[in-house]
């Protein structure tokens, strides 16, 4: 009886242990998600405060009690806002579109055919990973400039249609399907096109879609290929208008009105992670797994 007794006291104290531990852990993290989460919601109330009201804060407040629209309409209205989106959004898709089809077909002929040379190319290909991307800015923007691409969507678009990373997480994932079912589609006649296409592209579609939102993001969050190659306001995307409205005298003056033009550019990219969410973190998880 005493040794029963003993047991369930040390489990007991186990459990309360555990108890605790959670619920420390529970307040850290919820400490830290707002700390994370501070910065979007002083966005978003700055921006729905009206510009007497934001001017008239001695001390900044939490809140508002008489919250407002009018700096959104201000923001598509007194800068070309909704052009910012329409270049982004064109820059976006296609670039996206680009760099797929190069990133997959490269990881393609890296993880499966067979030619002369491929270990070495593709050794030297990651070591393109070392080089500051710096140097590869100047680089870009010297060839471009001698291309007479400055101010066009090419010139915009040509950089980025390359990934090494991506190119390089893709062909893992390539890499894991077994080599059985490659010859076994070789025997049935199936091309090499063909059988990416039908085998490859969807068993490895966790990864390509998170490569894909990735890539969404990165074009999105652009600013500084976009700053160099571009000065004509006609080609700015949504980073260069907002760094544009900042130095303009509407954004110094009007805070409430940029900080709703930063939270129209910031909505699509936290809609699209938080409906991926969970497909990024398994693409991101079973590139990271071997075997």
């Amino acid at each position: 009886m005493s040794q029963q007794t003993e047991f369930e006291r040390i489990e007991a104290a186990a459990l309360r242990r555990k108890r605790v531990v959670r619920t420390v852990t529970y307040v850290m993290l919820t400490l830290w998600a707002l700390v994370v989460l501070f910065p979007f919601y002083w966005m978003v109330l700055t921006s729905l405060k009206s510009y007497s009201s934001y001017n008239s804060e001695y001390i900044p407040q939490l809140y508002t009690l008489s919250p407002t629209l009018q700096n959104y309409e201000d923001a598509f209205t007194q800068v070309p806002l909704a052009g910012y989106f329409a270049n982004t959004l064109i820059f976006t898709l296609i670039t996206t579109a680009l760099m797929l089809a190069v990133t997959v077909l490269a990881a393609f002929a890296f993880a499966r055919l067979e030619f002369r040379g491929k270990n070495l190319v593709f050794t030297l290909f990651l070591a393109l990973m070392m080089i500051p991307n710096e140097l590869v800015v100047i680089t870009n923007f010297v060839t471009i400039t001698e291309l007479d691409l400055r101010n066009t969507f090419a010139g915009l678009i040509l950089p980025s249609v390359t990934s090494v990373f991506y190119i390089y997480l893709l062909r893992e994932n390539f890499a894991q399907i077994p080599d059985e079912l490659y010859y076994a589609a070789k025997v049935d006649g199936t091309s090499d096109l063909k059988y990416l296409l039908k085998v490859m592209i969807p068993i490895c579609r966790p990864t390509i879609v998170t490569i894909t939102i990735l890539k969404v993001i990165e074009c999105w969050n652009s600013y500084v290929w976009p700053r160099l190659i571009t000065d004509e306001e006609a080609y700015y995307l949504v980073s260069n208008g907002i760094q544009t409205i900042r130095e303009s005298g509407f954004g110094r003056e009007n805070i409430p009105a940029m900080m709703a033009a930063v939270v129209v550019i910031s909505v699509p990219l936290i809609i699209l992670f938080l409906v991926f969410r969970k497909k990024i973190m398994a693409g991101v998880a079973r590139g990271g797994v071997k075997g």
